[in-house]
């Protein structure tokens, strides 16, 4: 597929298949994630991919299973969106959060060894190592849609990262940022309206 065409085909997509991504196809999905620039030129990140299903049922444990249209609204409120747009993709995203990840083909979660608390930076480049993650995270969506899979991601919350950690052992100088489902799309998945955004008020030549 050419780049541009990935660009613009990539699209967060949260019902799937019930339908196994293959390994070589995860293999060179996560290869292409570690092609992305890294603050340290170490690229010291790992990736636990969960495929079993009854494990990833495990890991999104503390996940709500359902979420009523009352506490949609309230969170939306809470939040103070007003964008027809923007309200209708997290109207669809929110009560899909734990089926989007269980559903998925394969599960991955990304992670970064940070020394210091990330919750607590002194400065930005204290985040160095959580910018670079993302990098990666941004190539491996691109290579899955090149692939034919989409993605989705959930960025934990509340007691879902100490739970994960201890459920998954995972090594105390490593932080993952975010589950990420990948998978086969369902023929007809919602894909909410995006927000149209026009370039030329975003480009600001030679100063603000």
């Amino acid at each position: 597929m050419d780049f541009y065409d990935v660009i613009n085909n990539r699209r967060t997509v949260r019902n799937f298949k019930n339908q196994s991504v293959e390994q070589d196809v995860i293999d060179r999905i996560l290869d292409a994630g570690l092609k992305a620039p890294t603050n340290d030129h170490m690229r010291s990140w790992e990736f636990i991919v969960l495929t079993d299903k009854s494990i990833i049922e495990k890991v999104v444990k503390k996940i709500p299973r359902k979420v009523s249209d009352k506490r949609v609204d309230f969170i939306l409120n809470a939040r103070r969106m007003t964008d027809e747009c923007q309200r209708n993709m997290y109207a669809d995203a929110i009560p899909k959060q734990r089926g989007m990840l269980s559903e998925s083909g394969c599960l991955i979660l990304p992670m970064f060894k940070q020394k210091k608390n990330l919750l607590e930076p002194k400065d930005l480049s204290s985040l160095n190592a959580f910018a670079s993650i993302w990098c990666c995270i941004e190539n491996i969506l691109l290579a899955s849609a090149a692939e034919g899979l989409s993605c989705a991601f959930r960025i934990p919350s509340g007691e879902e990262t100490e739970y994960i950690s201890e459920t998954l052992c995972l090594p105390k100088e490593y932080v993952f940022p975010c589950y990420l489902a990948i998978g086969y799309p369902e023929d007809d998945t919602a894909l909410p309206e995006q927000k149209s955004i026009d370039l030329k008020s975003k480009i600001h030549l030679n100063g603000w």
